[in-house]
């Protein structure tokens, strides 16, 4: 049996043309572009609940240590910072932000309660909610 012409030519035709090419690279970036934004987004909420969680525990170790030696709020005390996380027994290192952020620490004197002894420079950080620290 004969097939027409134009039968045969199209069944020696395979593959894709350019535009359904184009559009599958297209789709391809638009979804590694979204992959992308999100774990960049991810990372930084990540890194913020870690420097939060690290003015927690500071804060908690400060009001242990105070416990433990008997300190009063307002209290003044010779280099307080060094004695918490430098010689202190709370933690192995001293904390730092993981987005590059720095600490400042409260002046040498115990913090009344509600106040933090340690807050981060970046502004979105500092927890909202500390009073129960």
């Amino acid at each position: 049996m004969q097939y027409p012409t134009s039968l045969r030519k199209r069944a020696h035709l395979h593959g894709f043309t350019l535009i359904e090419v184009t559009l599958v690279i297209a789709t391809i970036l638009g979804l590694v572009g979204v992959t992308f934004l999100g774990a960049t987004s991810y990372k930084k909420g990540a890194n913020r609940a870690l420097c939060i969680l690290q003015v927690a525990n500071v804060q908690k170790a400060m009001r242990s240590y105070c416990n433990l030696h008997e300190l009063q709020s307002g209290q003044p005390i010779e280099d307080l910072k060094h004695r918490l996380i430098v010689k202190s027994e709370f933690f192995a290192k001293a904390p730092f932000c993981p987005s590059g952020g720095t600490y400042v620490f409260h002046k040498d004197e115990v913090p009344h309660i509600g106040t933090l002894f340690m807050r981060c420079s970046l502004v979105d950080h500092t927890p909202t909610d500390f009073q129960g620290w």
